[in-house]
């Protein structure tokens, strides 16, 4: 064999080795990207695995049924509470008559039981002289007992529910008269400082407000800036050190924005503190670079023939810009905008600057009452010691993710629905 045949199947062989360990590292790399995924998702399922696991039960709630003489001589002197210990007494004649007692009978319902009962009396005044069955909230520790998150064999004084209330619980279930419902408090009312009466209807309200104010000043400002930046304004050194301090925002912390709005809504214009006004105005601040810079990307895939096309038929550039190019680009924008609320709504850290993390119990009526937002809600239960909090922030966690699934599937569906193809 010449020199050269043996030199050439040696270049081969090494061409060949150097071949297989190229598709080696192909794929070692796509077993890695494989992994990766897996292990994202498998954390992701572990985590939503754990907020359900903690928040179902915060859909559900215990309620007891108990049988009230609407007395008219106790509704005309206000005592509904007396009324309450009445109908307590006669479902527990042997509950003793001490003060001590009567307060541990009175602890198997809610607190605000006696608010129950006047608000009944007020929505149907034809119940006053009648005896009626009234399903009335249970009390935490009772909530949480019939939930199975007390343990019963442990001793007495090492949880928050005594042997009597055990007992009085097993007599109200053989009675049929206590059952696990639907929580519709959750959905219908404020914060409480009481955890089986406490709602987000007052967090979700004030979220929508405060993102009201957002895409109304943010959308049209970030879609008008994108057009002038793309479309009209000359390229030179201003415009690029505006786009450059754009890109900047979009990356700035949160909470530098919450400093701003402090400093100069709050403390220059003063505006109300913990109003959907201020954080809406701080929202729009944040998610103005957001919209800008997606706005642009979307103007800028539109063909440039479609402008040419209008300006050589006799348009204007305006009318060529606004009629053509922006109603192309609409997906693009629709889309921006969309992900920029989605990011809004999960925003806490700015919201804590302008005090709308406060304890709000009535619904905000307007854009200028005191209000919370659900991730600040979240926040406040979060932080309580009670056992009834924990599940209400992870049920109030499921129900702001199901906003923002909801937010960037619209996003997405827009996107596919009027995307086109040039």
């Amino acid at each position: 064999m010449s020199s050269y045949a043996a030199t050439t199947i040696s270049s081969q062989a090494a061409a060949n080795r150097l071949l297989l360990r190229r598709k080696r590292a192909e794929r070692r790399f796509q077993l890695y990207g494989i992994l990766a995924i897996s292990a994202a998702l498998g954390f992701l399922v572990v985590f939503l695995a754990s907020i359900v696991s903690r928040g179902y039960m915060g859909f559900v709630q215990t309620e007891v049924r108990l049988t009230v003489d609407f007395d008219q001589e106790l509704i005309e002197a206000g005592s509904y509470r007396k009324m309450l210990r009445t109908s307590l007494s006669e479902l527990f004649p042997n509950a003793g008559s001490s003060r001590a007692e009567r307060r541990t009978l009175a602890r198997l319902v809610s607190a605000g039981t006696v608010f129950v009962l006047r608000e009944t009396v007020e929505a149907d005044p034809a119940i006053i002289g009648t005896v009626e069955d009234v399903w009335v909230l249970a009390s935490d520790p009772v909530d949480q007992f019939y939930k199975g998150r007390i343990d019963a064999a442990l001793p007495e004084e090492e949880r928050p529910i005594s042997d009597a209330s055990l007992a009085r619980i097993a007599a109200l279930e053989a009675a049929g008269r206590i059952d696990l419902r639907f929580n519709r408090s959750f959905f219908t009312r404020g914060d409480s400082r009481n955890p089986e009466e406490a709602g987000i209807l007052a967090a979700i309200v004030g979220s929508a407000l405060a993102l009201l104010v957002t895409v109304v000043l943010s959308f049209p400002v970030g879609v008008m800036t994108a057009v002038y930046l793309e479309a009209f304004a000359p390229k030179n050194r201003i415009t690029r050190l505006i786009e450059i301090n754009i890109n900047n925002l979009a990356a700035v912390p949160s909470i530098v924005f919450g400093l701003l709005g402090l400093a100069v809504f709050l403390n220059v214009f003063g505006l109300p503190r913990s109003a959907p006004i201020s954080g809406g105005l701080v929202l729009s601040l944040m998610t103005l670079p957001t919209i800008i810079i997606s706005s642009r990307a979307a103007i800028r895939a539109v063909p440039p023939s479609f402008a040419e096309a209008a300006i050589g038929l006799g348009a204007s550039r305006v009318q060529a810009i606004f009629h053509h190019v922006l109603p192309a680009a609409a997906p693009g924008t629709l889309t921006g905008a969309i992900i920029g609320m989605a990011r809004a709504l999960g925003e806490t850290a700015p919201l804590l600057m302008m005090g709308m993390v406060a304890f709000v119990v009535e619904v905000p009526g307007g854009f200028t009452d005191p209000s919370t937002v659900l991730p600040a809600q979240v926040y406040l239960w979060a932080d309580s010691p009670e056992r009834g909090f924990a599940e209400k922030t992870a049920a109030a966690t499921i129900v702001l993710l199901g906003f923002l699934l909801v937010m960037n599937g619209l996003a997405v569906y827009l996107r596919r629905k009027f995307e086109k193809q040039w």
